[in-house]
């Protein structure tokens, strides 16, 4: 499940990311997004981030679930700021859409 909640952070930061000017200009050069289409980035990643904190809750109880739902942020938000966007900012979209499919069969296969 922790591998869920780490790559659901991610895909959520990259919607968080893709909500901004200054990111749309670095993952999709010249074509930058609507107002409308940047708002609702925003509701993706917030959404995602509440999902991974209820998934985070439900597995570990409140005691543990609040702690590895930080750790699965830190994770992700250190894999993004110091791994992809410096070196590989092309790749952060696609694996923002594959990440998640790959931890949600991990999650059901380990059940």
């Amino acid at each position: 499940m922790m591998l869920l909640a780490i790559t659901l952070t991610f895909s959520a930061f990259t919607a968080l990311s893709l909500a901004m000017d200054k990111h749309q200009l670095d993952l999709h050069g010249k074509a930058g997004a609507s107002a409308s289409r940047m708002r609702v980035w925003r509701w993706v990643g917030w959404t995602l981030l509440t999902v991974t904190f209820a998934l985070c809750v439900m597995d570990h109880g409140w005691a543990i679930g609040p702690v590895l739902w930080l750790g699965a942020l830190t994770i992700s938000g250190v894999l993004i700021a110091f791994g992809l966007y410096p070196y590989r900012p092309r790749w952060i979209a696609p694996l923002a859409w594959a990440l998640p499919v790959v931890g949600l069969a991990v999650a059901l296969v380990a059940r």
